[in-house]
């Protein structure tokens, strides 16, 4: 079976471009979402669900699929893991063939190299900074501000019958960082 998946990010633009182009790839079933990639495609999540070995998922394009290409390389790797084709109308990609295939998987590495070049820039980065005498990280201890707020926070403690709740709701922390500013 042939299922479409079109999605547009706001309630103000149209699915007809893409309802129309999948209807053309003879979809059996299509699937429509108005909501942007970063939150959560509840739609999709069902499509995906439902589907089974020989089905073929159809999109109009790649970024109606995922916000990224590790996003769409792990959809399309576990549609492939189910015997699931793939199909994206306007990038000529159909895993169905082995033409697909391989572009499809050229993408994995290109993705999978910019990954890794990415993090042998980041860590050469951080050496070159702590050559230069830089501390990497998060400083140690508590901010000026964060002394302040601890050092009233043990005063309240020690000089007043307010309880732990009523000392975090005066000074605006919660209760884990009261505790965390009285073991200091």
């Amino acid at each position: 079976m042939k299922y479409g998946y079109s999605r547009v990010s706001t309630q103000h633009q149209k699915l007809d471009l893409q309802i129309d182009a999948l209807k053309k790839a003879g979809c059996d079933i299509i699937v429509s979402e108005k909501i942007s990639s970063r939150k959560r495609r509840l739609e999709l999540e069902k499509l995906l669900l439902k589907m089974k070995a020989n089905d073929t998922l159809i999109v109009f394009k790649l970024d109606r699929l995922g916000r990224s290409l590790k996003e769409l390389v792990n959809i399309v790797s576990s549609l492939e893991e189910k015997g699931i084709g793939f199909v994206s109308i306007s990038d000529q990609i159909d895993t169905n063939s082995p033409c697909g295939r391989l572009l499809f998987h050229m993408l994995c590495a290109i993705s999978s190299f910019e990954i890794d070049i990415l993090r042998e820039r980041t860590k050469a980065g951080i050496s070159a900074a702590r050559d230069r005498g830089k501390k990497i990280g998060r400083p140690k201890g508590l901010s000026t501000e964060a002394q302040k707020v601890a050092r009233k926070v043990k005063d309240l403690r020690d000089n007043s019958s307010l309880t732990v709740l009523e000392i975090c709701d005066s000074v605006g922390i919660s209760k884990p960082t009261y505790y965390r500013y009285l073991a200091r």
